[in-house]
């Protein structure tokens, strides 16, 4: 368990306010199975969160909160119930297991089985969480990335920024005999400069962060000066955009935030909830090829420090890496537990917003592996087209896996060399169709800095995604300038 400092500690654990014993999690597990459930299980949830908002050289706001919970599952068959409850008596929480079990509907008990603790892998292990370092150290932070953003170029005339901080603890008990304990850390520091020139006016930003703590701003990562003017270089670079060309063209991916697009597009179509369904373009398709052979797609929780890394999923699985796509052909789908059973695998991805939801199949750090070409041959061997490396997000129809996807930075590609700056660039196209036009892929790769927050069905969960530089032979690219 990570050695975090008593005055942020969760209570759950050895020592804690709040200790959970077996036998009070025995009684509620028996409580929720009391109706014939065929499993159940227990999360509870502890969280402590700040927040730091810069705005015109000054510390406008700081806030931060407690939240403190436990959710009650109860499973039978394809069928599951659910409740939660904030205030932590036996009598509350017998409540809500009674209210869980209702789903089950019957006079039969199933069986409660209680273990040891399970040991985890120490993925993000931190001496001094950002919640125990003083204030003033973060305003360091946004203050240092101001001035940088400010220095960098006399146009630049706005900059704001914010600092996010966490410790998340989760105990999960369930009656088939697990009981895992985990301590989660995340934070972000993110940057936004405007820069102006008479009548125009352009934004970038940049950000960084992970399960770290603030010394990942002092040498591990970039530093503030870094965030700071990577958005104002974004800013100044799309004073001179120029209206976009429009049709279907060559597109290169930077890497690394570049992946946003393959976790959106390609991504949850392959979270098993849709699969079970027969939602999604990738149902019943696994063995078959998906994606050009140079494609091999992972969901890899194991990076160290990383966004969207984790020890253990939220329903208390060693989270372990999976193999999505390998050389072009579909192996598998992220699985929580409905679904591992239902495909007869095992799971690791049951993943939940908080102690308020069930958990359903999520991503954790997305990543489309490396290739044999390198980024200048890539650039190099493209007559036209369009050099994508800042996205701002995009819709996705999860059903046939069309999306549209709007970039925040891109470059015209003449001749093989980035010219000049665009704007007003979306990509239209399909996840698998464009998996297939893969025809060169860098050896380049590259996981975003701790920057994604994916949603789905109203829950929220911080996550990973990177990818090396990609072409792709052809897209659809929605601009203004048409045929140009």
């Amino acid at each position: 368990m990570n050695d975090l400092a008593s005055r942020y500690r969760a209570p759950f654990g050895p020592g804690g306010a709040l200790p959970i014993e077996p036998g009070l999690a025995e009684r509620l597990l028996s409580v929720a199975l009391a109706r014939g459930g065929d499993y159940a299980d227990l999360f509870f949830e502890y969280r402590a969160a700040g927040h730091y908002i810069y705005d015109e050289g000054l510390l406008k706001s700081v806030g931060g909160g407690v939240d403190l919970g436990l959710g009650v599952r109860v499973q039978r068959g394809d069928a599951t119930g659910y409740a939660y409850v904030e205030a932590l008596t036996e009598e509350e929480m017998r409540r809500a297991a009674q209210t869980a079990a209702a789903i089950a509907g019957s006079d039969k008990s199933g069986t409660v089985h209680i273990s040891k603790p399970a040991v985890l892998p120490r993925r993000y292990e931190l001496g001094h969480p950002s919640l125990d370092e003083p204030g003033e150290s973060k305003g360091r932070l946004l203050s240092r990335a101001d001035q940088a953003a400010r220095a960098f170029d006399s146009r630049i005339t706005r900059v704001d920024g914010s600092f996010t901080e966490e410790v998340r603890e989760v105990l999960v008990i369930t009656s088939d005999g697990r009981w895992v304990h985990d301590v989660q850390p995340l934070l972000r520091l993110s940057i936004r400069a405007v820069a102006e020139s008479g009548k125009l006016r352009q934004t970038g930003s940049s950000s960084g962060g992970g399960r770290t703590g603030l010394d990942y701003f002092l040498g591990a990562g970039k530093k503030p000066e870094d965030h700071g003017r990577e958005a104002a270089r974004i800013a100044i670079a799309m004073l001179d955009a120029v209206d976009a060309p429009a049709g279907e063209m060559p597109v290169v991916l930077a890497p690394g935030d570049s992946g946003i697009l393959l976790h959106e597009a390609v991504g949850h179509g392959l979270e098993a909830d849709f699969n079970r369904k027969g939602t999604s373009t990738y149902s019943g398709r696994v063995g078959e090829n998906v994606a050009s052979p140079l494609c091999t797609v992972v969901d890899d929780p194991t990076l160290p420090h990383g966004r969207g890394s984790l020890n253990t999923d939220d329903e208390g699985h060693e989270a372990q890496p999976v193999t999505l796509i390998e050389g072009g052909v579909l192996r598998g789908y992220m699985q929580d537990r409905l679904s591992a059973r239902h495909f007869s695998v095992e799971a690791a991805n049951g993943r939940r917003e908080s102690f308020r939801h069930a958990p359903m199949p999520r991503m954790t750090n997305t990543i489309l592996l490396g290739g044999p070409h390198g980024a200048e041959e890539i650039i190099g061997s493209v007559k036209r087209g369009v050099f994508a490396k800042k996205f701002s997000g995009g819709q996705v129809d999860i059903g046939n896996g069309d999306f549209v996807f709007s970039l925040t930075e891109s470059y015209l590609i003449e001749d093989g060399k980035l010219t000049a700056p665009l704007k007003g660039v979306n990509l239209i196209g399909n996840g698998p169709e464009v998996l297939s036009r893969v025809d060169m892929l860098g050896g380049d790769l590259e996981v975003s800095d701790g920057m994604w927050t994916c949603g789905k069905d109203g829950q929220s969960v911080p996550v990973g995604v990177g990818c090396p530089t990609i072409r792709i032979s052809h897209i659809t690219v929605g601009g203004t300038k048409v045929g140009g």
